[in-house]
């Protein structure tokens, strides 16, 4: 449905004109904006939240994964960055690479950490690149790089129609405390979650669902004597973790795991289907469910599980986790045969574990100067199940930036813009645009 405004009708007053426009302050927009700023434009950055980080921070979703084929490091760039800083300041907790082997040494050693490679079947699943981080520290990070890269930021503004100009965009109006404020720019990147600028521009889209997680933290845990527990009694433990699981309504293999705060555990849970990230009933609905699902299990496991016994809750994310709501679809659809044969394709501009994103999934059909990435870029919901996780979603975010900084200097619409050049700045800002296919790929010859 397009919801946009036009020049002409624009009655909120214009605050701010940039070269880039990027709405959503998320891992991808951050990628986003930081990458633009990098090629010499002008960006501004809104954010809807008081924080940077998206479901890295408001979401603590606090791994690191999806960005290792094998043994090959293969998303690069701004999360590297990213994971230098955090762990200067230390905050960040992964694997040597002498310790990315299967062994059950190395499984007690980082299994709890979350650094194992979660799409084996092996037992123990095979330790691998992941990183563990803390929430804050994400933040922090994501604050210094913005303000680094001279990005101009404006938090607590909250999107709410595009501005359109002969299927052209042209900027965005948020409101505010100050009411509606309008930003203009050459190129708007959505990196909203859930296409909210590409949808309210009447780009065509997708709807679907998956599971909703309200992640939390618990103190106060003995992680050693749980550790030794579980080695110990690893029946009892079983039965234990069955019925966490089940009071949660599903969790991952591992419903708890370790943080880089001594003490302090993640639990990526409950699990719950059936609700619509998209829809503010179903999510308030979703909110109170969680809540007393989590309150039970803590309740359960300071009876019964030992190094529990003095736990406390610490925090509860300030975001829901949403995995999928709406999905572009683009000039090009990615397919869960693209994802797990491997697809090269000649216009990669960023790449995930072992796959690879073509720039025509980060284009809409039909709305010009309008760019997507993140969660939501131009996927089946099978495929984009599999392949959205944070470090490939802030790879896209970064492609997306350099291609709008890219095409604002050189006076080129971002459709008509060589991926070439997306890809060789790429490699200038140290990220991997999948350009050159790796020896397990599908290589498709021609771009269709």
């Amino acid at each position: 449905m397009n919801l946009a405004v036009s020049l002409q009708e624009l009655e909120a007053p214009v605050v701010r004109r940039s070269d880039v426009v990027v709405v959503g302050g998320g891992p991808a927009g951050v990628s986003a904006a930081v990458a633009a700023a990098r090629t010499g434009a002008s960006v501004t950055l809104l954010e809807r939240y008081a924080a940077l980080g998206g479901l890295a921070s408001g979401g603590m979703v606090l791994v690191l994964d999806d960005m290792c084929n094998g043994s090959e490091v293969s998303v690069r760039g701004i999360v590297a960055e990213y994971v230098d800083r955090l762990r200067r300041i230390g905050l960040a907790v992964y694997p040597p690479e002498s310790d990315r082997i299967s062994s059950p040494e190395m499984w007690r050693r980082w299994g709890r950490w979350g650094a194992f490679d979660f799409h084996s079947h092996a037992s123990p699943k095979p330790i691998c690149y992941a990183v563990a981080f803390d929430p804050d520290g994400w933040k922090r990070v994501s604050n210094d790089l913005v303000r680094d890269s001279g990005v101009h930021l404006r938090l607590h503004s909250w999107f709410s129609r595009p501005v359109l100009e002969d299927d052209r965009l042209r900027g965005v109006v948020c409101e505010t405390k100050s009411g509606p404020q309008a930003v203009l720019g050459d190129v708007v990147i959505d990196t909203t979650g859930d296409i909210d600028v590409a949808s309210r521009a009447g780009a065509a889209y997708s709807h679907d669902g998956y599971l909703v997680t309200l992640v939390f933290r618990l103190g106060g845990v003995d992680t050693e004597a749980a550790q030794r527990f579980e080695q110990e009694n690893p029946r009892e433990v079983r039965a234990i973790n069955r019925k966490v699981k089940r009071m949660l309504g599903g969790a991952w293999e591992l419903w708890w795991l370790k943080t880089p705060v001594p003490g302090v555990v993640w639990c990526n849970c409950p699990h719950m289907t059936g609700y619509d990230g998209a829809d503010p009933e179903s999510l308030t609905a979703a909110e109170f469910d969680a809540r007393e699902r989590i309150s039970a299990v803590i309740e359960y496991v300071r009876a019964e599980l030992p190094g529990f016994q003095q736990c406390y809750l610490v925090d509860v994310a300030e975001q829901i986790g949403v995995r999928q709501t709406r999905l572009l679809q683009g000039e090009y659809v990615v397919t869960k045969d693209d994802i797990a044969e491997r697809r090269h394709f000649p216009d990669s501009v960023a790449r995930g574990r072992d796959y690879y994103t073509p720039y025509r999934a980060l284009l809409p059909r039909g709305v010009d100067q309008l760019l997507i990435a993140g969660r939501h870029y131009s996927a089946t919901p099978e495929a984009q199940r599999i392949s959205r996780e944070i470090p490939p979603c802030m790879a896209m975010g970064q492609a997306a930036g350099i291609a709008a900084g890219v095409a604002a200097d050189r006076g080129q619409t971002v459709r008509e813009l060589d991926p070439a050049l997306i890809q060789a700045g790429m490699r200038e800002q140290d990220a991997d645009p999948g350009d050159v296919p790796a020896s397990n790929a599908t290589v498709e010859l021609e771009v269709v």
